[in-house]
């Protein structure tokens, strides 16, 4: 057998390969099959459902996403509802799932299956790969688990337990992916490669974790070389993120029983999402200080008074934001908005999309009268 990956750290495949061979996937799909979590999407085989969860699944953890999967499917059944719907509406559905270029590019590529494909999803990897979102992996889950074609995926769960399996200790990363894919390639069983791709997900999900793997529980781990070694803990190595602080101020500007809103630019960070007012806090600058004047140069308004209405601590990629909302009461309300300005009602605001530290001071305001 070719050798399929070169490491001095590993053997190479050929004097394994009768432990790959033999044991490995049979163990594995035997496990998973006993084991697989009930999970909304895996009680369907219909192609709008599986690639709807996988874009969901990127970045987010699975009992997080279950809520979200659920509305979703109530709201867009289908998938020619989805590519008629306003895009607005996409991304206040999406609203708390984060990186929301994910629900840009599934509206735009609903539209692109409706208008080319006749709202089939294509089970051909070549066509999916022209539309926007769709990757190696979720071409991979999507074909395997709805097609049944024989492809394999790679997420971070599969590269943790690949490298664990083979001794390789080093960080996670992609640039193994090539290798890990030919791989992949000689242990899907074409009979069940759904069932072996989220068989290997499931298993770095619950068994060979981050931290503390479950070695004893381990379907394969007669096939793990880091077990022998007693080396899994030390595998992949740790790559340490870096949390940078952010403050930042916001302003709720009450008018008539209205709220002031903007919209961010199409492009950019949070692109299109709708936010209040406000802004980072300067070196040196104390948040009454920042609100006064972020409302001035985002509004032309003068704040006469700001009161403190909350603080709210949320993360986002790398940073952690501190934020502070304050009532403020203006002058010269009746100034012209900038075109990316509204008045809205605070009942309206659940249609706008907004980030989570925005959708967390909208939940404040709806349960107070007073504001």
């Amino acid at each position: 057998m070719k050798q399929l990956l070169t490491n001095k750290n590993i053997l190479p495949v050929t004097r394994r390969a009768p432990v790959f061979d033999r044991d490995l996937t049979p163990f594995l799909l035997k496990w998973y099959k006993k084991n697989l979590r009930d999970l909304p999407w895996r009680k369907t085989s219909d192609p709008y459902h599986i690639w709807i969860s996988e874009i969901m699944l990127q970045q987010t953890t699975v009992t997080a996403v279950i809520p979200y999967y659920e509305r979703w499917f109530k709201i867009f059944p289908d998938i020619k509802t989805l590519a008629s719907a306003p895009l607005q509406k996409v991304l206040t559905v999406w609203q708390g799932l984060g990186y929301y270029q994910r629900a840009r590019n599934l509206h735009q590529a609903a539209q692109a299956i409706v208008s080319k494909f006749n709202t089939i999803i294509p089970s051909s990897a070549d066509i999916l790969k022209t539309l926007p979102g769709l990757g190696p992996y979720t071409i991979g889950a999507v074909l395997s688990i709805a097609y049944q074609k024989p492809l394999p995926v790679v997420d971070a769960n599969v590269r943790r337990v690949l490298l664990r399996l083979m001794a390789i200790q080093e960080k996670i990363n992609t640039k193994r992916d090539k290798e890990f894919y030919a791989l992949l390639e000689h242990l899907i069983p074409h009979s069940e490669p759904g069932n072996f791709n989220q068989a290997l997900m499931e298993l770095g999900a619950l068994i060979c974790t981050s931290k503390n793997p479950s070695c004893h529980a381990c379907p394969v781990s007669l096939c793990c070389e880091s077990y022998k070694k007693g080396t899994q803990e030390l595998i992949p190595e740790i790559i340490s993120k870096k949390i940078k602080p952010l403050r930042v101020v916001i302003g709720i500007i009450d008018y008539k029983n209205k709220l002031l809103i903007q919209q961010r630019p199409e492009k950019g960070l949070l692109a299109g999402l709708w936010e209040f007012p406000g802004g980072k806090i300067e070196a040196g600058e104390t948040p009454l200080k920042a609100i006064i004047r972020e409302i001035k140069e985002e509004t032309g308004l003068t704040v006469i008074k700001a009161t403190l209405f909350t603080k709210v601590i949320h993360y986002y990629t790398q940073y952690k934001i501190s934020l502070t909302a304050f009532h403020c009461v203006c002058q010269s309300y009746t100034q012209p908005l900038k075109s990316n300005q509204k008045w809205v009602t605070k009942k309206s605001l659940k249609t706008y999309p907004m980030p989570s530290g925005s959708a967390k001071i909208i939940l404040m305001l709806n349960s107070h009268t007073n504001v």
